[in-house]
């Protein structure tokens, strides 16, 4: 498989690299696209010893599979150009997840929505870590209602993001002194803010609707209610979520469990008596989402429950869930 991946130097995209060589992806030409000021550079991946290229829109380059971790202004103006040369593109940016023809794709939940597609997307973050562990649970007992609030880490905003909290935390806590911040709306150590991506006329965030929209698509619900409140935490990586559902059957705490703890993709983390339970310092790193901290609501009775819930962003999150995809598809993409 020729395979490239975009935005390679960027926090997602050296993820994709990795789990592309952790998974043992076939591939046998891997070429690496960044932006001007990292062309020519050397850097080593699974694959050996690659140059980092700059993508010229007017030779695209002959790929059978191309991961873009740039932005959703590259992506409008390039994918489809890839497509057309021959690749099939899995896009991580916003671009093109709620277009009517672009499949936005969990693997774990409905990988076959892939199917001879050309262009997939990748959903936003949060959604995808949620849409595993509500997959099981809306298969066993149908959903009617979801509420998550996420604390979502210092990664989601790349690897930006992630140094300006190192950055941060380290002039707080050795110097004594402010944050500072560019990236953030507002300096991020020993803070939190309830402010992810732009503000919407409905009073939420871009971020949370985005969970809204993006859950029904994947899991072809589109009445189900869902609201979303996203908060940016001072953690390095991995998202956690809490989640209150009503379902249209009767459930149990023990019956959410075991539908949990058999789903691909999750891992049950529920043993509250000896403080087991989902947090970013151990599903950072692992490809499987964390869940537990499983309860009856005591809002919805025997038709809800609370959980909590875990994944790294950079992986299940995006190139995990990117690498997924491309595992789901034909050996052979194109000729």
């Amino acid at each position: 498989m020729r395979v490239g991946v975009f935005g390679a130097t960027g926090a997602v995209g050296k993820e994709l690299v990795q789990v592309l060589g952790d998974r043992g992806y076939p591939v046998t030409e891997l070429r690496l696209f960044a932006s001007t000021r990292s062309a020519g550079t050397r850097i080593t991946t699974p694959f050996g010893e690659k140059t980092i290229e700059v993508y010229d829109p007017a030779k695209p380059p002959r790929l059978d599979l191309a991961l873009l971790a740039v932005s959703g202004d590259w992506s409008k103006a390039h994918a489809k150009e890839l497509v057309a040369a021959g690749a099939v593109v899995v896009d991580n940016s916003s671009a093109f997840r709620l277009d009517d023809d672009v499949p936005l794709v969990v693997p774990e939940v409905n990988a076959g929505a892939a199917k001879g597609a050309r262009l997939i997307a990748n959903p936003n973050c949060t959604t995808a870590i949620l849409a595993v562990a509500l997959a099981p649970l809306q298969a066993e007992f149908g959903l009617k209602r979801v509420i998550v609030s996420t604390y979502q880490a210092a990664s989601g905003a790349g690897a930006e993001g992630m140094e300006e909290l190192e950055t941060g935390l380290k002039e707080v806590l050795l110097n004594g002194g402010t944050a500072k911040n560019s990236v953030f709306r507002h300096p991020l150590p020993m803070n939190l803010i309830p402010h992810i991506d732009s503000f919407q006329p409905n009073g939420y965030t871009r971020e949370e609707m985005k969970v809204t929209w993006e859950t029904r698509k994947i899991m072809g619900l589109p009445d189900l209610l869902v609201s979303c409140t996203a908060v940016r935490v001072p953690t390095l990586r991995a998202h956690a979520e809490a989640v209150t559902i009503e379902t249209l059957k009767p459930i149990t705490p023990e019956a959410a469990r075991a539908a949990l703890a058999n789903a691909p993709g999750v891992k049950l983390v529920d043993d509250v008596a000896n403080a087991a339970y989902p947090m970013p310092l151990t599903a950072s790193g692992r490809y499987d989402v964390e869940a537990g901290r499983v309860r009856q609501s005591l809002v919805f009775g025997d038709h809800g429950i609370d959980f909590f819930v875990v994944g790294d962003q950079l992986l299940k999150g995006a190139a995990l869930n990117a690498v997924q995809i491309a595992e789901a598809l034909p050996v052979k993409l194109a000729a």
